[in-house]
């Protein structure tokens, strides 16, 4: 796993110095929102579009208030995946006057007034995610989180490599644009047939018998792609379920996940390291808030993708049960 973006990232913030990123435009930088922080302990308001319990986001929480811990910052998260709800929080820490707010972007055209509204009350925003095109042009200071579109290229090249000539992409979130980014990337790195299916995380049970069912209507499929790992679980039941010989890999880790993996039910997962994707923004916006830097001079920070594989997933089997990868 390449290690070397993240580790700059890391290096950078603790240091109080910027950090760059592998895309983007060079040599612009997003203009500060506001001034110097007053003395006092800051509030952070970390807004998602994660389902509560979903083991993804779970992990960005924990990395988020970790750093709030390390910081001694008051973190506060709460998430929804209806993005009209996800801006009425936004509008809540707006009125609450926080110290800064990190907001995942997965609808970006539905936030863009909420966030407007953030940025025009001088409250420095940080996205995560999804939605890095949008970031700079909302206002938000930086975006942390990977390129969906060059990860899913990378996840479709791995599975041409294991054989796979037919791929079934399953989306989990209606409307988030960074999954449709990652079934376009596996298509072009594929240099296959990519058939997407729509699903709803909330209902793992019915994943499973949608993902069986077009199994076993259409054999030629012998690739499944999650987007998610829960997902991922069903439809490696699914998989079995239906007697196919399908190859399984998936976005994001899980202890589930990364024991599947060990297992062989799974070829690989694509790690985009979620932790910091809680951790890095309250970290971005402490440095902002105390000593006014911004970081990545007006282009994303990059956390993944990383690859898990049989022969790694023995290195963050703890860290996943942990909580932390």
């Amino acid at each position: 796993m390449r290690r070397t973006p993240i580790v700059l990232a890391l290096l950078g913030a603790l240091t109080l110095g910027g950090c760059s990123s592998s895309s983007g435009e060079p040599g612009t930088e997003s203009a500060p929102a506001a001034g110097p922080a007053s003395a006092g302990a800051a509030t952070f308001a970390v807004i998602t579009h994660g389902a509560p319990g979903d083991a993804f986001w779970d992990v960005v929480k924990n990395g988020a208030e970790a750093a709030g811990k390390q910081y001694g910052a008051t973190v506060t998260y709460q998430g929804d995946g209806d993005p009209g709800k996800q801006s009425q929080l936004i509008d809540q820490a707006v009125s609450e006057k926080v110290g800064g707010i990190v907001v995942s972007l997965a609808n970006p055209d539905a936030l863009k007034e909420a966030i407007g509204k953030a940025v025009a009350a001088k409250i420095p925003v940080v996205t995560i995610n999804s939605g890095a095109d949008s970031s700079k042009e909302l206002g938000a200071i930086t975006h942390v989180g990977q390129s969906e579109d060059v990860a899913g290229r990378g996840a479709g090249e791995q599975l041409k490599a294991g054989g796979v000539t037919k791929l079934l992409c399953v989306i989990h979130e209606a409307g988030n644009i960074g999954l449709d980014q990652r079934c376009k990337g596996a298509e072009e790195g594929l240099g296959g047939t990519v058939e997407r299916l729509q699903v709803d995380v909330s209902n793992l049970a019915d994943v499973t018998s949608k993902v069986t069912a077009k199994l076993q209507t259409d054999k030629q499929v012998n690739g499944v792609l999650a987007l998610n790992p829960a997902i991922a679980v069903a439809a490696r039941d699914a998989i079995k379920d239906s007697g196919s010989q399908a190859k399984l890999a998936t976005f994001d880790l899980s202890a589930d996940v990364v024991t599947a993996i060990k297992d062989g039910d799974i070829l690989f997962a694509v790690d985009q390291q979620q932790y910091l994707q809680g951790w890095l923004p309250i970290t971005f916006l402490n440095l902002y808030r105390t000593n006014l830097n911004t970081v990545g001079g007006g282009l994303p920070v990059n956390t993944g993708p990383g690859f898990v594989t049989k022969e790694t997933a023995d290195q963050v089997a703890k860290l996943a049960e942990a909580g932390t990868r």
